[in-house]
């Protein structure tokens, strides 16, 4: 039942990529808090606060599927130096301008072009990650990943909330540099030959083709749609994020920004250590309706919750619901995704994780200044079940999917 360690133990490739995204995960989440805490404190505004969703948007929009064709193309290794270099970059002029006098125009540039870097980085990520994993190990590898995930969405967001209480923004993103630096040092010792493209450039047809293949890949087969809907809908209309400087002003210590977005990830570790059991089921794509579908309860419930104590247990619920999710939606790609488009379709799965957090949060935003912010959280996540729900009816055969190597249970 617990997790299962076996790809860390086997190969040290794996082992160095993981050390590098587990650490760079950390620094990534506490600028994750910061920066919505930053802009809260600058202009006092919700609206302005989830315009950052929408300034995020179009990079990952552009980025996503380049940046998938492109991973399927080149030294991945060098890629993920490349795209991590230019996301350190990004990270030290958020730490310049919060050092200065902090621009709200400044910050909203330098998180779009840090989006943008995301956009190359993260399907090179998930096509090595899926190179170095064997088929049986998968979920294994999608459970391992989501712990470290979770690992640094726990302790991230409370390292945050101290820093910030401490230091300010300032704190905050000079962290989150010095963790870039030490994952770009990993990243530099994979073994090149691990890491070559699926096939030679020369044999690759036009970009625009690999775009346009990887597209039809998806788009025909309704297991992988659903697990982009289902996603896409749970968090566009059920995504809490940027209310929480508002929640926390409202409760009086800034370090509560921090503990609100640790209390999701906290519910999401402890589903994803005693993971183990997620190798035995079957039914993913049933499995993945009804933990969203949980999230949207967990949300709702958020919208009514007296205290900030209740507000932690609800979002508690809400994140392990949405790490079962992740576990099964991961599964589901590395199971049905030949590895030749598995760059590709990382980016439409980035795509589709993404662009759910971020209308969600200008949705959240926009919503709170026009009717509050509990309201705003209760109506999101009754949509949210609403939709989770059809989506399901909607795609029998995502629904009906199942494992094609889940083992057997006793």
């Amino acid at each position: 039942m617990i997790l299962d360690i076996g790809p860390l133990r086997r190969d040290a490739a794996f082992r160095r990529l993981f050390a590098s995204q587990f650490i760079s995960g950390i620094g990534t989440m506490v600028s994750y808090v910061a920066v919505p805490w930053q802009l809260y404190q600058l202009t006092h505004s919700n609206a302005q606060v989830g315009l950052l969703g929408l300034v995020q948007l179009m990079p990952v929009l552009l980025c996503g599927l380049l940046g998938g064709a492109v991973a399927d193309r080149v030294d991945r290794r060098r890629l993920l130096i490349v795209s991590e270099a230019l996301m350190a970059l990004c990270v030290a002029g958020l730490l310049a301008n919060a050092w200065s006098t902090p621009s709200t125009l400044a910050i909203y540039a330098l998180v779009a072009v840090l989006q943008g870097a995301s956009g190359f980085h993260r399907p090179a990520l998930e096509a090595l990650t899926q190179k170095l994993a064997r088929p049986e190990d998968y979920a294994a590898v999608a459970s391992l990943s989501s712990v470290r995930g979770t690992v640094g969405m726990v302790g991230g967001p409370a390292l945050a909330g101290l820093l910030l209480a401490r230091w300010g923004a300032v704190g905050a993103y000079l962290f989150d540099l010095a963790t870039f630096i030490a994952a770009l040092f990993f990243l530099a010792r994979i073994p090149r030959g691990r890491i070559a493209p699926a096939t030679p450039p020369a044999e690759r047809p036009h970009l625009l083709a690999d775009l346009v293949e990887g597209l039809r890949f998806a788009l025909a087969r309704p297991e992988l749609m659903g697990t982009y809907i289902v996603d896409i809908v749970a968090m566009a209309f059920a995504f809490p994020i940027a209310l929480f400087p508002a929640m926390a002003a409202a409760d009086g210590r800034t370090e509560a920004v921090g503990w609100l977005l640790s209390a999701m990830s906290a519910g999401a570790l402890a589903i994803g250590l005693f993971s183990g059991w997620t190798g035995r089921v079957r039914r993913h794509g049933r499995a993945v309706v009804l933990a969203a579908a949980v999230w949207a309860l967990g949300i709702v419930a958020l919208g009514f919750a007296p205290g900030l104590v209740a507000a932690l247990l609800c979002l508690a619920i809400a994140g392990a619901a949405d790490m079962v999710s992740g576990v099964f939606r991961g599964t589901i790609w590395n199971e049905t995704i030949p590895n030749a488009l598995r760059g590709r379709l990382a980016g439409i799965e980035m795509i589709s994780y993404l662009t759910g957090p971020l209308v969600g949060n200008a949705r959240a935003g926009f919503m709170a200044d026009a009717v509050g912010v509990s309201a705003a959280i209760w109506v999101g996540g009754l949509v949210c079940l609403v939709a989770v729900v059809a989506t399901g009816f909607a795609l029998p055969r995502f629904w009906a999917y199942r494992s094609t190597t889940a083992a057997a249970a006793p």
